[in-house]
C-alpha cells in the first residue's frame, strides 16, 4: 500500500474501497475510493482523509513518506464522514496537528466528533505557509454541503478540489490517462445527477471562482485525478452545471398487466419516428441512481404507472421523490398510465412534473387493455406534440 506521487512532494495517500456498492441510495458498481493528499514540505499537511475502517490503509501509504505524528496540518475540505472519518484517529498519532476548516467546516465537525481539535478557521481568499508552498483556500458552499471548500497549490498548480469532478470508481490506476476515459466520463456523470445536480447553480458560481486559475492537475476526492483530460471534465461540468440537454427522450415506468409497458412502448415509438434517442427503464430492472444518469442529458422525460388504490406504484413514488429531490431543470415532461377504474396515476405523475418547472405534453391515459389500433393512437399523439 505505497502512496502515489502526483507532484513533487505531494502525494495521494488515500484509501480505495473496492467492496463498496451503495452510497447512500445511490449504486456504486465500480466501488470507490476516498483520496486523501499528503503535501510533504517544512509544515507536513495532510488534505482530508478517509472512511474510519480504512484509516490503517492511509496510514500505511502515509508511512512509506514520513512518521505519520509528524503532521503539522489537517486540511478538512468537507465534513461528511466519508472524508473526515479518520479525523479523530489522526488526532490521536499526530497530537499537535491543527485542523484546517471553513467556519461551516468547524461546526460541522465539533457536531460530528463532540470535541475540539484545534481548529483554524479560514474563508475565502485566506492562504497558510508551509514552507516553499502557500496553499490558497476558495469556500464552495453548497458543492455539496455548506461547509465545502477546496484548497489550491499555485507552487504546483495543483486544484484539490473536494467532491467536485469526483466520480465513484475503485482502482489502482490514480490518473485520467491510464483508465478508460468514457468509464471516469460515465461515473463522473453519475456522481453529478445522483449527489451535486441539486446544486447547479452553486457549481456554476465555484467554476467561475477557480476559473482564473492555473491547473495542471485536480485531484478531487473520489476516484482518479485529472491530469490529461481537464479540458474534458470541465467541460462537461459546465454543460450539467447549466442543465443543458441533448436530444434524447428518457421514458421511465412500471407496469403491473404489461398494460403501462405497452404505453411506454408506443410512446417509444413516436420519438424514435421524429428522429429523437430514447432510453427506456422499467423500474423492476433498473436503480433509480443509473436512472438519474441518463436523466442528466435528456430533453424529455417521459413516465409512466398503472393507478393503485387511487395513486401510483410504489416504485414510481419512490422514483419521483428521488427525482425532484435531484432537482433537474429545462426539460419536457409527459405523464401516462394504465387503469381499472380510477385513473389518478397520471394527473398524480404530472403534478410532480410541474412541481419541477417542466413543460408538458399532453398525458396519455389508457383503460384496461390497449389494442393496437389504441398504441397506433397514442404514437401518433405523442408525435404531434412534438411537432
Amino acid at each position: 500500500m505505497k502512496p502515489v506521487e502526483i507532484k513533487k512532494g505531494i502525494y495521494w495517500v488515500g484509501g480505495i474501497d473496492w467492496d463498496l456498492r451503495n452510497f447512500h441510495g445511490y449504486l456504486t458498481q465500480r466501488g470507490s475510493t476516498y483520496n486523501a493528499y499528503l503535501i510533504v514540505d517544512e509544515k507536513i499537511t495532510l488534505v482530508d482523509s478517509v472512511k474510519y475502517y480504512l484509516c490503517d490503509e492511509m496510514f500505511e501509504r502515509i508511512s512509506h513518506l514520513i512518521d505519520p505524528a509528524k503532521i503539522d496540518y489537517i486540511i478538512s475540505n468537507h465534513v461528511e464522514m466519508d472524508h473526515s472519518g479518520s479525523i479523530p484517529m489522526i488526532k490521536e498519532v499526530a497530537k499537535n496537528a491543527a485542523v484546517i476548516t471553513s467556519p461551516k467546516g468547524e461546526t460541522g465537525l465539533k457536531a460530528h466528533f463532540k470535541r475540539d481539535m484545534d481548529f483554524q478557521v479560514v474563508k475565502s481568499g485566506d492562504t497558510l505557509n508551509i514552507g516553499k508552498r502557500t496553499l490558497h483556500f476558495v469556500l464552495t458552499p453548497m458543492v455539496h454541503w455548506p461547509d465545502n471548500m477546496v484548497t489550491y497549490i499555485p507552487d504546483d498548480n495543483v486544484l484539490l478540489s473536494n467532491d467536485a469532478f469526483g466520480q465513484h470508481l475503485a482502482s489502482s490506476e490514480r490518473f485520467d490517462d491510464e483508465y478508460p476515459l468514457n468509464i471516469i466520463i460515465e461515473e463522473a456523470q453519475k456522481y453529478y445527477a445522483n449527489i451535486v445536480l441539486p446544486y447547479s447553480t452553486q457549481v456554476q458560481k465555484a467554476l467561475q471562482a477557480v476559473g482564473g486559475l492555473e491547473i495542471d492537475v485536480i485531484a478531487p476526492s473520489h476516484g482518479v485525478i485529472w491530469r490529461s483530460h481537464i479540458p474534458t471534465i470541465l467541460a462537461h461540468y459546465q454543460k450539467w452545471s447549466a442543465n443543458q440537454t441533448n436530444e434524447k427522450a428518457l421514458i421511465v415506468y412500471d407496469t403491473m398487466w404489461n398494460s403501462t409497458k405497452k404505453v411506454a412502448y408506443s410512446i417509444q415509438r413516436a420519438f424514435e419516428d421524429k428522429g429523437i434517442q430514447t432510453r427506456m427503464f422499467n423500474l423492476q430492472y433498473n436503480h433509480i441512481s443509473d436512472i438519474m444518469t441518463e436523466a442528466m442529458t435528456a430533453k424529455y422525460i417521459c413516465v409512466g404507472s398503472p393507478t393503485l388504490n387511487n395513486g401510483m406504484l410504489p416504485t414510481m413514488g419512490a422514483f419521483l421523490t428521488y427525482f425532484k429531490g435531484l432537482a433537474p431543470k429545462n426539460r419536457i415532461g409527459l405523464a401516462f398510465g394504465s387503469y381499472g377504474w380510477g385513473g389518478q396515476s397520471v394527473g398524480l405523475i404530472e403534478d410532480v412534473l410541474k412541481a419541477c418547472d417542466f413543460k408538458m405534453l399532453p398525458g396519455v391515459k389508457v383503460q384496461y387493455i390497449p389494442d393496437e389500433e389504441t398504441l397506433q393512437a397514442i404514437t401518433e399523439q405523442v408525435k404531434g406534440a412534438l411537432l
